[in-house]
């Protein structure tokens, strides 16, 4: 019998690296197909580094936690996420090798398997989607935006920074009102980011209540019990 594949970790978190590294990939697309917009480069650079923070963080999880170090950095592709991780655009298509890791899962346990475990652990899974989501909406939501609002008449959506700072005050339901779309398209996207960071603050809040509320009701069925 082989030995199990031990830098492969929570069915859920191998499924949202897993699809980050398809998104991140899709940035190297986008680079290239906006090259000749400076605005929407800067958001992908912006972006970019991010997903480069979470390879980062996520190679170190793995390398602190794996049994052999050195089977994972040299069998399981860990250098592979170490280079991918760094800030160089020519090892970024490395991230391909998650993907690898992640297909490797789905055939390893069966799709009946993952899909039990993500059910199993609900709390969890939709922590890892509302991550997900926001990342989407934030690097979406800003090009979108951006590329709708940047050049019409009487637009204070101008600049990467500009865009990116609507999304996130707009996400995250705080709504300053210094920045915002001047056009109806632009409006429409606006109204899209809006609903989409309801949905994902009122759910990180419920997952949050059942975070704190859940162990003391534990306790509280225990002490009935006793």
């Amino acid at each position: 019998m082989s030995a199990p594949r031990t830098e492969l970790k929570n069915t859920g978190y191998e499924i949202f690296i897993g699809l980050l590294s398809v998104i991140s990939i899709l940035n190297l697309v986008l680079v290239y197909a906006f090259v000749r917009d400076p605005g929407l480069q800067q958001i992908l650079t912006v972006m970019n580094a991010l997903f480069s923070a979470i390879f980062l963080g996520d190679f170190l999880y793995r390398i602190f936690t794996a049994p052999s170090k050195s089977a994972y950095f040299f069998r399981h592709f860990g250098w592979a996420d170490l280079l991918a991780s760094l800030p160089f655009p020519q090892v970024k298509v490395l991230r391909v090798f998650r993907l690898v890791r992640v297909t490797r899962l789905l055939r390893q346990v069966g799709i009946k398997t993952v899909w039990a475990t993500i059910v199993r652990d609900r709390a969890g899974s939709a922590l890892l989607v509302l991550l997900l989501m926001g990342i989407l909406v934030l690097e979406f939501g800003s090009l979108l935006i951006l590329r709708i609002e940047q050049y019409a008449p009487g637009a204070n959506i101008t600049s990467a920074s500009d865009a990116l700072w609507y999304v996130i005050v707009t996400i995250s339901t705080v709504g300053y009102g210094d920045q915002y779309p001047v056009t109806d398209a632009g409006r429409l996207a606006g109204s899209a980011v809006i609903i989409t960071g309801v949905g994902i603050f009122g759910t990180f809040t419920g997952y949050l209540a059942n975070l704190f509320l859940a162990p003391r009701k534990a306790e509280a069925a225990t002490a009935e019990a006793g």
